[in-house]
């Protein structure tokens, strides 16, 4: 007799998860056994589930990450360098807490960019913001906000992110525009949030990507010096991979 006026009080709250638990528990007739406490504890744990559930998948449409990669499915056994009571311990997050930042190198194929998403991942399973981000293209989209009057938005958009993933570092030599738009971007962020950085070049080398020395060591001094490195090698793993037909 209750059952519907229930689900239509829960559903106007806005308690979705809790009344699609309550219809199965009315349709279930092993829930008569249940006491009252048991209820309430069944129903809320739906409740909390669900929203989880919604807020995750809002932190992952936001992130944009480049691949669909999970902490459960980083392959530990491919030669490649990776050490796994590292990456392990930079999943628990405490470098994001504590505003480090993350360098992950090594050639073409070996996994950087599937490591950062993994981690990017679980920053979002951890009720963190993240955004991802290809650095050339990164650069084509600020100098377009420049011209249309978004740039300000999304230099705060870049600035405020919990995590922010900068993949592809080093593809090619910055120009003055990129130079001035990337310390802006490090500036806001530094000791306040986090940073990974991919790249194909040992950090020995991201000097000369950035060209102006002046630039440079600003640059390196907010993204370097209190960086976590992760340093692969090996072949590419793309060879393995088995070929459409």
């Amino acid at each position: 007799m209750l059952a519907h006026p229930t689900l239509d009080k829960l559903n106007a709250m806005g308690l979705a998860g809790m009344a699609k638990a309550f219809s199965e528990l009315v349709a279930n007739g092993e829930s008569e056994h249940l006491s009252h406490a048991e209820w309430l504890g069944l129903l809320l744990e739906r409740e909390w589930s669900s929203r989880y559930d919604r807020k995750l998948a809002a932190r992952l449409r936001f992130a944009k990450l480049r691949h669909q990669a999970t902490p459960e499915d980083v392959d530990y056994r491919a030669e490649r360098g990776l050490d796994r009571a590292l990456f392990m311990k930079l999943l628990g997050g405490d470098w994001i807490n504590a505003h480090d930042n993350l360098a992950i190198c090594g050639p073409s194929g070996v996994g950087k960019s599937w490591l950062a998403c993994a981690l990017g991942h679980k920053a979002c399973r951890d009720d963190r913001s993240v955004l991802y981000q290809r650095v050339p293209r990164l650069f084509a989209q600020l100098a377009l906000a420049r011209g249309d009057g978004r740039y300000a938005r999304l230099q705060r958009t870049l600035g405020h992110v919990q995590l922010l993933i900068l993949d592809d570092w080093g593809l090619e030599p910055l120009n003055e525009q990129a130079r001035h738009d990337l310390l802006e971007i490090l500036e806001d962020r530094y000791g306040r949030k986090s940073t990974i950085i991919t790249s194909q070049l040992p950090v020995s080398a991201w000097h000369g990507v950035i060209g102006d020395p002046t630039y440079a060591d600003a640059i390196l001094d907010r993204l370097v010096h209190n960086a976590h490195r992760i340093e692969l090698s090996g072949d590419s793993l793309r060879r393995n991979l088995p070929r459409k037909a």
